[in-house]
């Protein structure tokens, strides 16, 4: 099985507050950036904290506003209030 993760999220001014956050907070993420979407893969683990978000944001995030820009991801989800982590399951 391929240990990297990734998330997809729309090229958009919306997703860009999360994707700043997905950097900081994941010094090994990749950033793909196209024109329709921003493709981040990350080996092992990815975490969205809400707590980055919203300072990258300026304001209150609810993580399961993430899904309003998500096109795709590969890993296993463990989400709660204040984070958001993709892994694989082994």
């Amino acid at each position: 099985m391929a240990e990297n993760v990734f998330i997809a999220l729309q090229n958009n001014p919306d997703a860009r507050p999360i994707i700043e956050a997905i950097v900081d907070d994941n010094p090994a993420a990749v950033v793909n950036d196209s024109p329709g979407m921003v493709k981040i893969d990350c080996p092992k683990r990815l975490v969205i904290r809400r707590e980055t978000v919203e300072e990258k944001l300026g304001g209150e995030f609810n993580l399961q506003d993430i899904h309003l820009t998500l096109i795709s991801l590969a890993g296993n989800i463990e989400e709660d209030e204040d984070e958001f982590v993709l892994q694989w399951n082994i």
